[in-house]
């Protein structure tokens, strides 16, 4: 199928009450708009055109990634109007199909069922059936055929009209010459003064035409977000279809109602256990037995095979290898690189570094800029000093070193393999293997001595 895909995505989302456009308010780490294009392009559909107006800069600065052509409607004629922007580059022989930007939840199968009743002599439509239609164009079909002979809109409609449930959802596929000659068409005579997409399904059936409708599954998945309160709708109906989604693959989550993916999991294995009010966003990995605990943030992470993640942590574009142990309270910043059988304690935090395996930092620790072999064994308290105001500089801690706590490693700084450093040490120099190397003040007492008192008369 020679297929176009046209995007609207003018409208300017007065009720979202932002200075966003409201395509670009985020359901589960996306655009709104970035879901339909995704949508597009999982259809296989190389000719993309979106039609943009409010804000359309900065849309396109977000989105302009994509393959898609970008069209402005200058002015906000209607919905035919803005189909008119792309009539020239329309092709005779392509199956057009019209999206909406702000329609995030839309089923690949339901646009498959859609499209495939699309021939020379028909117009795919998309309907669905509202409890409360109020809003919303409705479905007029003829009473004795059920063919479907035109839409009115609401503010068209009479009584009896507004009493129909079935309703217009704006989807809609047609083959390019019929479109293109039905918006030539296309006439302002209705209460907005607009050029009304909806319209062409009249005009097909006066040319004897017949429009294919399809049902969508639910309302759900042809809702427009038009204010806050749709968005939040709509982002927990699609953290509930992720959330269904995991466990039908084998993921434990302790309550999908409170479980969050803002992203994409590209890989999980086998008995994964996600605790409550964990947040993974990005693209994550997650191998064999990995357990996570509350309250955990996740970003662009890939996790090894029976990782432990314990609650409270934050892990952002870094790798955690095979066995290890991260947190409670841990804070794992980008570009980090963690090995097998490493524990990361509470309140312990790693920027641009990489642990060996087997080495442990367990207790109220900053490692930046820094290089840790295996086996290495860091005590509570201690800091890489790695910025001198100006510049970052990097340490190195070889194989088997033990630090011991409160200890400042002064960077660029080297401790050599087995070294061991004392307690409450400064260390600004290079350190030789096998050697305790320490910088302490010697402890005093002085006899005598009596702690200062307030002078009473004062």
């Amino acid at each position: 199928m020679n297929l176009k895909t046209v995007i609207l995505a003018a409208g300017q989302g007065t009720r979202m009450k932002s200075s966003l456009p409201k395509v670009m308010h985020k359901l589960g780490g996306l655009p709104l708009l970035e879901h339909v294009m995704n949508l597009a392009a999982s259809l296989e559909c190389e000719d993309v055109t979106v039609i943009y107006g409010h804000g359309g800069m900065k849309v396109r600065s977000e989105l302009g990634h994509s393959h898609a052509a970008w069209v402005e409607q200058r002015e906000q004629l209607g919905t035919g109007h803005a189909v008119m922007q792309v009539a020239e580059s329309i092709g005779g022989d392509q199956t057009v199909l019209i999206l909406y930007g702000d329609v995030p939840l839309l089923r690949k199968a339901t646009v498959q069922n859609l499209l495939t009743g699309i021939g020379d002599n028909a117009i795919g439509l998309l309907t669905v059936n509202l409890e409360n239609p109020c809003g919303y164009g409705r479905i007029i079909r003829n009473t004795a055929t059920r063919r479907i002979e035109r839409i009115v809109e609401e503010k068209d409609a009479n009584d009896e009209e507004k009493r129909l449930t079935e309703v217009n959802t704006g989807i809609i596929a047609a083959q390019g010459g019929l479109l293109k000659r039905w918006l030539s068409e296309l006439k302002t005579d209705n209460v907005q003064r607009e050029y009304y997409l909806t319209d062409i399904v009249a005009l097909a059936v006066r040319q004897g035409h017949r429009v294919e409708s399809v049902q969508a599954s639910s309302e759900d998945e042809v809702l427009g977000v038009n204010d806050r309160v749709q968005l939040a709708h709509l982002e927990r109906v699609f953290q509930k279809q992720q959330a269904i989604g995991l466990m039908t693959g084998g993921v434990t989550l302790k309550d999908p109602d409170r479980f969050d993916l803002r992203g994409e999991i590209i890989r999980y294995g086998r008995d994964v256990e996600i605790d409550i009010n964990v947040i993974l966003e990005g693209r994550i990995s997650l191998g064999d037995s990995v357990r996570i605990g509350s309250n955990c943030v996740i970003r662009n992470a890939v996790i090894g095979d029976k990782v432990e993640i314990l609650p409270h942590s934050i892990i952002e574009n870094a790798a955690i290898g095979d066995c290890s142990r991260i947190g409670p309270f841990a804070r794992i910043r980008p570009e980090t690189n963690i090995g097998d059988h490493v524990h990361i304690g509470n309140f312990v935090e790693l920027k641009k570094s990489s642990v060996g395996s087997g080495s442990k930092i367990n207790h109220l620790s900053y490692i930046g800029d820094t290089t840790i072999g295996s086996r290495v064994n860091i005590g509570a308290g201690t800091i890489t000093c790695n910025y001198d105001g100006a510049n970052k500089y990097r340490t190195v801690i070889e194989d088997e070193v033990f630090v011991g706590s409160d200890t400042q490693l002064i960077a660029p700084v080297t401790i050599r393999k087995r070294s061991t450093i004392g307690a409450g040490s400064t260390i600004t120099k290079d350190t030789p293997e096998d050697q305790l190397t320490l910088s302490r003040s010697k402890q005093q007492t002085i006899k005598g001595w009596a702690r200062p008192t307030k002078n009473r008369s004062s």
